[in-house]
């Protein structure tokens, strides 16, 4: 498989209104900021909404958005193989920010750090807690080593089962989440 279609931060602005911007993080990171005009159809939900993306593509072109652009490059094969043609925008909301790009942000929304981050602290801190727990019970170093083989499965698998787990707690997840993604769906195929 090829790699899905790249654009950088300026360019994809400079062609912003060209795009239905499609942002696959979770419901909680995508309310602490997405690209303006952006649905939010997260990854795992991806599958469900093909038939609305389909529709849509057929109208226009697609920009699919996450945080650093893993997750959407991801987003990218699995539409490629439905035959949808999408475009990932490189170094994700994080570079399009950084670029000097604002974010809309919805009055009353909480920031909840990106997925990946939060992977890191979940995954550093069993790391250690394993290693200090350690100390007075040599077998709580298996829990290091179970995290740490967890990471190197995540890495040449390119899935995170802990960050699977981790988007469905309730602060990565917005109230209405469910009847946001169905009217979502509604506006992609009309």
């Amino acid at each position: 498989m090829t790699s899905p279609a790249t654009l950088y931060p300026a360019q994809a602005a400079a062609r912003l209104e060209e795009f239905t911007v499609i942002d696959v993080r979770g419901p909680g990171e995508y309310a602490s900021g997405h690209v303006p005009g952006a649905l939010n159809v997260p990854l795992d939900r991806l599958p469900e909404a093909v038939p609305a993306l389909k529709s849509a593509s057929a109208r226009g072109s697609l920009l699919v958005v996450c945080a650093s652009g893993v997750r959407s490059t991801r987003a990218c094969e699995i539409l490629a193989d439905a035959d949808i043609e999408a475009t990932t925008l490189a170094g994700g909301t994080s570079a399009w920010e950084s670029d000097g790009h604002g974010l809309d942000r919805p009055e009353g929304a909480r920031a909840t750090w990106p997925l990946e981050r939060q992977v890191r602290l979940a995954a550093g801190s069993l790391v250690v807690a394993g290693l200090l727990a350690g100390r007075r019970l040599p077998a709580a170093r298996w829990l290091s080593a179970g995290i740490g083989a967890g990471l190197v499965y995540s890495a040449v698998s390119d899935t995170c089962g802990m960050a699977a787990a981790l988007s469905r707690l309730p602060y990565n997840r917005a109230p209405h989440a469910e009847a946001d993604l169905d009217a979502t769906l509604d506006a992609l195929q009309r």
